[in-house]
């Protein structure tokens, strides 16, 4: 007599499952991992773009303090600081906001915050500045510009960071 039956045996089909376990292991793994790249990306082009910005208005008062900013008058001093300042650049932290402390853990010196080298961005002051769909808060982490007018340098931060890293620079050193 002839067995005719057709199907699968109990055998081939807990392989195919296993096979299929482990394919699902391994696309869960790299799909992690895509995210973690595209957050990293999506920061540090946020980052840049902040950055871009922020060294035009570090220039512009860098001009204001003229060739030797030792030499730079008070008019000269307060028109370059008011080229970091405004509702479409900032607001600036000072040691007794409650985001300074936290800047601190970041590697935010509390120098800078005294001297007035600190600036906070929110949402709003992305958009003005041409920065849409980029939110800056508690929930996402806010970005902070540190002026350095004598350098013509800005670092940019966020208080969330990435893989406890928290400046463009320090970020723009991780590779995954």
């Amino acid at each position: 007599m002839k067995n005719n039956e057709k199907g699968i045996t109990l055998v081939v089909l807990t392989i195919t499952i296993i096979v299929l376990i482990i394919l699902a292991g391994i696309t869960v793994y790299n799909g992690k991992d895509s995210i973690r790249r595209a957050n990293l990306e999506g920061l540090k082009t946020n980052m840049l773009l902040i950055e871009t910005k922020a060294r035009e208005f570090v220039e512009n008062a860098s001009f204001d303090l003229g060739i030797d900013p030792a030499k730079a008058t008070d008019d000269m001093k307060a028109k370059a600081q008011s080229e970091l300042s405004g509702e479409d650049k900032g607001t600036l932290v000072t040691a007794s906001d409650s985001l300074a402390s936290e800047l601190g853990n970041i590697g935010i010196s509390q120098e800078d915050i005294n001297n007035g080298n600190v600036y906070k961005l929110t949402t709003e002051n992305l958009k003005k500045m041409g920065i849409n769909d980029v939110e800056s808060n508690d929930e996402e982490g806010w970005y902070v510009i540190v002026y350095n007018i004598n350098d013509t340098t800005a670092e940019i931060y966020n208080t969330m960071g990435f893989q406890g890293k928290y400046s463009l620079t320090d970020i723009e050193q991780i590779e995954l």
